[in-house]
């Protein structure tokens, strides 16, 4: 099977004549400590050239105030100097993960038969097309580090993992399963970013997973939503993605084991983009995963978050850590770290070429990492999807090809 990369117009100049940016070897030591200041390079006529510089400033206005935000309110939690030597000096027990290259040791199965709450909401969906319901469960999870775990215990609000299920009366149907990015967890704005009902309309039923920390889940205290993902130390973000991914798969136990769906996929935008890459390193009963301006190293990322980036780099400093510490810290819940376990024609990148909040270096890097499969470049930003439709097309193309749709 043949994979265009060239869509909306938009060309990847790097596409088969440049090496993979994909390192030989252990990614956390032999990606350029200086990744986070290279640029992808597109080919763009001039009038998209002109919608993705207005998009990208955009972005670059949304991630300093984000940016700032995270500085003010979760990095003197998590992040202080005393707190991040503390976990670097306790780095073997993650690090342990990546370097035994077995991805289940972290990602552990989740226990089999766990109760999900439903509860019909009278309101209409899609034109009253559509049969709302919002599920809960308690998380079962435990860290994986014991020494996480007492702490995880106060979670209490965390600790009930939530989706919002839309599907049809005469179901079961095939099943996208989608998964919001940072801060971003309203169903209405998640209904835009996906285009959810052109998904509904298509004839699949769509559910939408709340990540750890994120809306509901977020606790009383919480500054906002999503505060808690990050607050917590690297440690706390290793954890939290581990009960992201953990949660996920009950809802997918669900949806597979009691509700009789046949075909459930997954795609995510920015923290759900990786969380999603994530998956397909976990997860074979997965029909697809199609990770949306992904992140494929968090270290490396905020490294271009100013002013976030002054004060980390600072802490490291005084630390004495370095990005290859710190990403190594991290590679336990890397996409970069593991392999897919879903077949490459099952997987599907979508990138922005304007995107400065998760720059398209990132969903190149992950789909060199994934054997160059099929890829979409959009002509806007993080925020504004420019051409969307053209992006929703392509994955409906993409859903055709591997029979997830008649």
């Amino acid at each position: 099977m043949t994979f265009s990369t060239v869509v909306s117009r938009i060309a990847h100049a790097s596409f088969r004549q440049a090496p993979s940016l994909m390192p030989a070897g252990d990614w956390w030591d032999t990606l350029a400590a200086d990744f986070h200041k290279k640029d992808e390079h597109f080919a763009l006529r001039p009038a998209d050239r002109l919608r993705v510089s207005a998009t990208a400033a955009s972005d670059v206005v949304i991630r300093t105030a984000g940016a700032a935000a995270v500085a003010a309110l979760a990095i003197p939690i998590g992040y202080h100097p005393r707190r991040l030597q503390q976990a670097y000096q306790e780095r073997r027990f993650y690090e342990q993960f990546a370097d035994r290259g077995d991805v289940h040791r972290f990602f552990r199965r989740p226990p089999r038969g766990v109760k999900v709450e439903r509860r019909i909401q009278p309101v209409d969906a899609f034109g009253s097309h559509g049969v709302v319901e919002r599920l809960r469960f308690d998380s079962p999870f435990e860290p994986v580090n014991p020494a996480m775990r007492e702490r995880w215990k106060g979670y209490t609000r965390n600790n009930v993992a939530r989706a919002k299920w839309v599907r049809h009366a005469d179901g079961p149907r095939p099943t996208v399963m989608f998964v919001h990015g940072f801060f971003a967890d309203p169903y209405w704005l998640n209904e835009l970013f996906f285009a959810i009902p052109a998904f509904f309309y298509a004839g699949c039923d769509v559910l939408l997973y709340t990540l750890p920390f994120h809306g509901r889940r977020q606790e009383l205290l919480s500054p906002f939503s999503g505060h808690g993902f990050f607050a917590g130390g690297v440690s706390g973000i290793n954890e939290a993605f581990a009960q992201a991914v953990h949660d996920f798969r009950i809802f997918l136990d669900f949806l597979l084991d009691d509700v009789g769906v046949e075909r459930a996929g997954v795609t995510g935008i920015s923290l759900g983009g990786y969380t999603s890459a994530l998956l397909a390193s976990v997860e074979d009963r997965l029909a697809f995963a199609a990770p949306n301006v992904p992140v494929a190293s968090l270290p490396d990322l905020v490294m271009e978050w100013a002013p976030m980036s002054w004060v980390i780099r600072s802490a490291m400093k005084v630390a004495g850590v370095s990005i290859h510490d710190l990403r190594h810290m991290m590679a336990a819940h890397s996409p970069l770290t593991w392999q897919p376990v879903l077949p490459r024609e099952r997987l599907m990148v979508i990138g922005g070429v304007g995107d400065r909040l998760a720059p398209p270096k990132h969903s190149r890097l992950l789909w060199d990492h994934w054997g160059r499969c099929r890829i979409h470049w959009f002509p806007g930003s993080h925020i504004l999807h420019l051409d969307q439709g053209e992006y929703i097309s392509e994955m409906f193309s993409f859903l055709h090809d591997i029979d997830f749709l008649c």
